[in-house]
């Protein structure tokens, strides 16, 4: 299915939570106009997700508004871990220093806030108390009746992204199934203050075993912005337990309605499993929650898609929830873009079920079974699990955009795999050095020519390529490994001063070609780059 067809608004965005405010940010940054409807008044001031993964700052980064996260973000440095009162594990959240962020925690409406003020930049607004009601599409576009304050309107756009939750309209709509289960237990939420002294910026997870060695009891507290603020989590009172509707065929997930805990009811917890003793005051927000584990079999159908928590939900263990899904609209976003412009392949919006729900099944089963066990129990490296739990190891090895690997190419990344951060570019006027994803913030598809210098390597055929399959949709920057000057080239060239580069990508003697997706991730990996693999890759994503 090709898509040129021309309609008053290219893409319905509904949902206003990140993930909906991250896919009508970034199409909204590419030029693609969307609108966006949210069924609520206003945005709800709770700390319901408060996790940040650095692959998600390494989203905003790119996109160019993580400063405004960074200002008022909290560090994750660790978590202390207790076991019927005494100390068991203590978990540094420590990577490498060719990540360029950490862990982060931010109540999710300081996120929304923050998403909304970028998307406000591109003059577009949220529409609050605007439901979408039903939709229908054909082969041109997507009808969609929004039941607004003013009364009923239709809408027409070229694609509708369904971002409203566990129990999506638009999942419900195009008629997707949604597998899975509810866990047994029930849990207590709150915003609130403790006079404790524990160490800043670690969370803390304090848990009972009984003679069998079953968890009865439970304490997690993510830190947050404030004075000794967290966001604390427990099992529910007996009192507040809504357990007898988990019988029913309704997705048991998120917040429940009815007697929210009070601060007593929190205290109690805190006077079991503390692992110092404490008093909470300061109650902002509290709630009981269910948790389910549930997937869609396709994470679209035609012209609407689904992401996020409509697509999958599961445990917050690691706080994977919402920064998954914020990759689910970051990896979709561009490919709209593109379609929107008459420019995608036509099978290049397929990839984005391909390349997203294998990591919203595996990110599914994990949570799950740390829902059960622990983080702190998963087995092998103790950093690449660090780096999984980060989401630095999402990738997309199997994708069909992906271009094969050749045997060639050295130990680095492989296509399909994220691009590393690196630093020590410098520049013939820059004083200072640069990193890579200074390079790439706010561009689309980069490619990245490596070479020993002092020439650049292939740069007419490189430049050939580009022009005749991507005008206008492709950068091409070079990497040099030498300080001297070569020749001149028609693109940017930046010298690997410290050899991070050269490095961290594992290059070696021969001339090497990197294509840098929008998203940050590795298209292909060419050496030598002067053969057919760069224009394979683009036949792939680009319109002919």
């Amino acid at each position: 299915m090709a898509y040129h067809d021309t309609a008053p608004a290219d893409v319905l965005v509904v949902g206003a939570g990140p993930v909906g405010l991250s896919a009508a940010a970034e199409l909204r940054r590419r030029g693609t106009s969307c609108r966006v409807v949210d069924r609520l008044p206003a945005r709800l001031p709770y700390a319901k997700a408060v996790g940040i993964q650095p692959r998600t700052l390494e989203v905003w980064d790119r996109m160019g508004l993580v400063q405004a996260v960074l200002d008022i973000a909290v560090p994750m440095r660790g978590q202390l871990m207790y076991e019927n009162g005494v100390a068991k594990t203590r978990i540094e959240l420590s990577l490498p220093p060719d990540v360029p962020y950490g862990f982060a925690a931010l109540p999710q409406y300081e996120t929304e806030r923050i998403l909304e003020e970028y998307l406000n930049r591109f003059g577009t607004a949220i529409e609050r108390e605007t439901e979408l009601v039903s939709f229908t599409q054909d082969a041109t576009g997507v009808t969609g009746l929004l039941r607004t304050p003013h009364g009923e309107e239709e809408v027409r756009t070229r694609f509708l992204v369904g971002c409203d939750g566990a129990h999506s309209l638009v999942r419900e709509g195009l008629g997707l199934t949604f597998e899975g289960g509810a866990l047994p237990d029930e849990y207590m939420l709150a915003d609130i203050e403790v006079d404790w002294d524990m160490p800043y910026g670690y969370g803390v997870r304090s848990e009972h075993r009984n003679a069998e060695g079953a968890v009865d009891d439970l304490l997690v507290c993510i830190p947050l912005p404030g004075e000794r603020r967290y966001r604390v989590s427990m099992l529910v009172a007996p009192e507040l337990s809504t357990a007898a509707r988990a019988g029913t065929d309704e997705v048991a997930h998120g917040l429940e309605g009815g007697r929210a805990p009070e601060l007593a009811h929190v205290q109690k917890v805190l006077d079991r499993l503390s692992p110092r003793p404490t008093t909470a005051s300061a109650l902002r927000w509290s709630s009981v929650f269910r948790i389910s584990h549930r997937l869609v079999n396709r994470y679209g159908g035609g012209r609407v898609f689904v992401a996020g928590d409509a697509a999958h939900i599961h445990p917050p263990t690691g706080a994977q929830g919402m920064n998954t899904g914020i990759q689910d609209a970051w990896n979709l976003a561009w490919k709209l873009a593109l379609a929107v412009d008459g420019d995608a392949d036509p099978d290049l919006l397929a990839s984005y079920d391909a390349e997203r729900r294998p990591v919203g099944l595996e990110v599914v089963g994990r949570t799950v079974r740390h829902a059960a066990h622990g983080i702190h129990t998963d087995r092998g490296d103790p950093m690449s699990v660090l780096r999984r739990e980060a989401q630095l190891l999402v990738g997309y090895p199997d994708s069909p955009l992906v271009q094969p690997a050749e045997p060639e190419a050295g130990p680095g990344p492989r296509p399909g795999e994220r691009a590393p951060d690196c630093g020590g570019l410098r520049t013939a006027i820059a004083a200072y050095p640069l990193r890579l994803f200074d390079v790439l913030r706010g561009r689309e598809h980069t490619v990245v020519l490596y070479g020993k210098g002092p020439e650049v390597p292939d740069v007419a055929h490189v430049t050939e390529v580009v022009h005749e399959l991507a005008p206008d949709r492709v950068n091409i920057c070079a990497v040099l490994a030498t300080t001297d000057a070569g020749g001149a080239a028609p693109f940017p060239v930046y010298r690997d001063g410290a050899g991070e580069f050269a490095r961290l990508y594992g290059v070696g003697e021969d001339p090497t070609l990197f294509v840098v997706r929008p998203d940050g991730y590795l298209g292909a990996r060419l050496c030598p780059p002067g053969g057919p693999g760069l224009g394979s890759y683009l036949s792939r994503v680009f319109a002919p």
